[in-house]
C-alpha cells in the first residue's frame, strides 16, 4: 500500500478528488520528519521509512488535510487542545527513530 493510500484509509476517504492536496501534504509532513530527526533532505526517497515515522507522517498528513482551514485541530477535535495534541504525538514518535548522535 502506497503512503497516500495509507494517508486516505486513515482519513477514510474513497475519492480522488482531493490526492493532488494530499500528496502536498504528505511532502510537507515527510519534510518535516526528515528535518526533526536531523536527516538531509528527500532522505526517505531513497531509504525505507520505519514504521513509526510512517504513522508519524500519515497522522500529520491526515491533520494537515482536517485542518487545512487553520482554525481547527481538524474536522472532528472537540477542542482547541487536540491540534496540539496531534503535534505532540507526531514528535513523539518521531522521536523513537531519530538518530541521537547527528
Amino acid at each position: 500500500m502506497t503512503l497516500i493510500e495509507k494517508v486516505k484509509a486513515n482519513l477514510i476517504l474513497e475519492h480522488t478528488v482531493d490526492d493532488e492536496l494530499l500528496q502536498m501534504y504528505i511532502t510537507a509532513a515527510v519534510s518535516y520528519a526528515e528535518s526533526y530527526q536531523h536527516l538531509p533532505e528527500k532522505f526517505y526517497k531513497d531509504h525505507l521509512m520505519p514504521p513509526t515515522t510512517e504513522q508519524a507522517v500519515i497522522m500529520l498528513s491526515s491533520h494537515f488535510y482536517e485542518s487545512r482551514d487553520g482554525s481547527t485541530g481538524g474536522f472532528f477535535a472537540d477542542n482547541v487542545q487536540a491540534g496540539q495534541q496531534v503535534w505532540n504525538t507526531v514528535n513523539l514518535l518521531l522521536k523513537l527513530d531519530r538518530d541521537w548522535k547527528v
